[in-house]
């Protein structure tokens, strides 16, 4: 590539803060990184805000890309890496020195710099393409509006343009599935029924993803792809039904995928998806409870979930770590009275049980370096996590311990995540091949008919 073929890419403060190592995203082409970034990612280190430690992340990583250049270096631009020569430029750009031609909104003091300039830029590099990323769709509409020709959303972490997309772990027939197989290979292994089908069959299919067919009551699990040919284990629907956990039955056929798959010893990471009340924490709460007391193949359930807003500093709150982090799982409170709501005092069990299980409530922040052997770990609300946030998490998970992730995409608090960026939706693309794994969309809202009607109309 040329000179004159090669971009600039301008980042906006969200872009680090939503991927601190960003700057490595680019191969060819240039990046710049405007002062008010910078200023900002300033304000943002020291705050209590749960991207502060992301700020920092970005900041540290300019440093060791800048450390040893001189003021002209910098603004120059110098090479991200001495190693790959394919790679471009980054430079810092001060843009407070711009006159100003964008005025509006006087409390957006940077934006408003930014935009001038990305119109310097824009107009001193010509006819090389200038281009401004940001996550805030605002200020994309603002730049736009000010003349900047090329704005655009970072898309490097993102598999999947439209959520609309993104795989349900299952597939409906609208067919009779029998009558469109014909003949096929079919053998028992134990009390499985396995039948070995043509690919050709089948839509893009993945390992764990179940099959239905509601005319015949026909459900199975495809267990691998080999070629030409794919496995599949024959369940039936009834089986799905009838499966339970801890006194918690499923009320339609999505539950019962999903009771399926957190129940299954050779499945280690199950992802929930769903509306709000489809039943996803009382059925891995329920899956925890039965495995690690009735059948003893866990040692302790491990829920944990991100602190929104404060982040780190949870210490005002009084008590131990577990009992700091009971407002943000009152869910999971919630649930365990649920389970136990018949019980005779509904208290002493649900005070047995915490121990009996040995539950513990940790926050997302504290996880880094711990290794979780022999657990059953929840992990909460991950349509606010960032990818890295859930890694950080399941890299975590050691031998013996199966992890489940749940998260409703229509309830995405963090300004700088949307349903196709969430780090719920990228693990559900990434894993969807891993034989470990299993994703299932729990359809319908089974909470109350007040619920289900909301989540309809609403």
């Amino acid at each position: 590539m040329d000179d004159a073929e090669r971009k600039i890419f301008v980042l906006d403060t969200n872009i680090l803060l939503h991927e601190p190592l960003a700057i490595y995203s680019f191969k060819e082409h240039d990046v710049i990184i405007p002062m008010t970034v910078l200023e900002e990612l300033d304000r943002i280190k020291d705050s209590k805000r749960d991207v502060s430690r992301d700020a920092r992340v970005a900041i540290r990583t300019l440093e060791d890309v800048f450390r040893d250049a001189t003021p002209e270096e910098i603004s120059a631009g110098i090479p991200l890496s001495e190693h790959e020569e394919s790679l471009g430029k980054i430079s810092i750009f001060a843009d407070y020195e711009v006159t100003e031609t964008v005025h509006a909104f006087a409390d957006k003091a940077g934006d408003n710099r930014i935009l001038n300039g990305m119109l310097y830029l824009q107009a001193e590099h010509a006819p090389k393409e200038v281009v401004l990323l940001t996550k805030d769709i605002n200020m994309r509409l603002r730049a736009k509006g000010a003349g900047v020709y090329n704005v655009d959303d970072y898309r490097s972490d993102q598999l999947i343009d439209d959520v609309r997309l993104l795989t349900k772990g299952y597939y409906e027939f609208q067919e009779e599935f029998w009558a469109r197989v014909g003949e096929c290979q079919s053998e028992t292994q134990g009390r499985s029924t396995l039948h070995t089908l043509p690919a050709e069959l089948f839509d893009k299919p993945f390992i764990n993803q179940y099959l239905l067919d509601d005319s015949t009551d026909f459900a199975a699990r495809v267990q691998s792809i080999n070629g030409a040919n794919i496995t599949i284990k024959d369940i039936g629907q009834e089986r799905l039904m009838s499966r339970q956990a801890w006194g918690i039955h499923p009320k339609n056929v999505y539950q019962g995928m999903a009771l399926d798959a957190m129940m299954d010893p050779d499945i280690d990471l199950v992802i929930l998806t769903g509306p709000a009340g489809c039943g996803k924490t009382i059925l891995a709460m329920a899956a925890a409870l039965e495995q690690v007391i009735e059948k003893g193949m866990y040692d302790k359930i491990l829920v944990t979930r991100n602190t929104p807003e404060i982040a780190e500093s949870i210490g005002f709150l009084p008590g131990t770590e577990e009992e700091k982090m009971l407002p943000w799982l009152a869910a999971v409170t919630d649930t365990m009275e649920a389970l136990h709501k018949h019980d005779v005092c509904t208290d002493g069990s649900m005070k047995y049980i915490y121990e009996k299980a040995n539950i513990q409530f940790k926050s997302i922040n504290f996880m880094r370096g711990r290794s979780i052997q022999n657990a059953f770990v929840l992990l909460d609300e991950c349509q606010n996590l960032t990818a890295s946030q859930i890694k950080t998490i399941i890299t975590r998970c050691g031998e013996g311990t199966k992890i489940v992730c749940s998260g409703n995409l229509a309830q995405i608090d963090s300004s700088y995540l949307s349903p196709v960026t969430s780090g719920l939706t990228y693990i559900v693309e990434r894993f969807k091949n891993f034989e470990g794994s299993a994703n299932i969309y729990l359809d319908g809202v089974i909470r109350s008919r007040l619920a289900e009607f909301a989540e309809e109309n609403m």
